[in-house]
């Protein structure tokens, strides 16, 4: 099984079609009745007891890391392929934010259900999610590094982690005001506030591009 760094690869062993089709009934579970959603739920839509369910997976704290790696690789690969591709970096930033808090409202009743029931419930998924958002300050981190924007890599790292901070505790309040705030609001003002963060002489030369 495929991992992101820190997630238990418990019951990995198991036929992955199997767990893969579990994992997508747990999903349609949750985003059909939201974050409160329960284990038994889970185990019917599939067609199996709760015994069975936790089987799969070595317990309910293993189900839970399964969904967090299998959402977490799609959101962490998605924002390092918007910040990584070619283009000016003011527009990298936009479409890397946008990209986030699009996949996040998308997906709200899964993120609600990871970030705040399971890693509240569970000790090790509580620790899985730290490290997936330390993975997404690195890897923008990297990316600065690597394309000579800064060349203080602890610089870059906490830039890196502090815009990751910044977008995820902005989007959890945004994701309760999408009726009266624009998503479009959001990005603009959260790029501004990540450019004006930058080094003076990087940041003058994204203006003045």
């Amino acid at each position: 099984m495929t991992r992101v760094d820190g997630i238990s690869g418990r019951g990995a062993g198991r036929d992955p079609g199997r767990r893969r089709a579990l994992l997508e009934a747990a999903d349609r579970v949750i985003q059909r009745e939201g974050p409160e959603a329960s284990m038994a739920a889970i185990a019917a839509e599939a067609g199996i007891s709760k015994p069975i369910l936790y089987r799969h997976f070595g317990d309910k704290s293993g189900l839970y890391q399964a969904l967090a790696e299998r959402h977490a690789r799609k959101l962490v690969e998605g924002v390092r392929a918007e910040f990584s591709r070619a283009a000016p970096v003011r527009d990298r930033t936009r479409t890397t934010i946008d990209t986030y808090l699009t996949m996040v409202s998308s997906n709200l009743n899964l993120y609600r259900f990871l970030m705040h029931r399971a890693s509240a419930e569970d000790a090790a998924t509580h620790s899985a999610m730290s490290t997936i958002i330390r993975e997404l300050g690195r890897a923008l981190a990297e990316v600065m590094v690597a394309e000579g924007e800064l060349d203080d890599t602890v610089r870059a790292y906490v830039w890196g982690h502090a815009v990751v901070g910044m977008v995820q505790t902005a989007g959890d309040w945004w994701l309760d005001h999408t009726a009266e705030v624009p998503r479009e609001t959001v990005v603009d003002t959260l790029a501004d506030l990540i450019l004006d963060g930058l080094p003076g002489d990087f940041a003058g030369r994204v203006f003045e591009g």
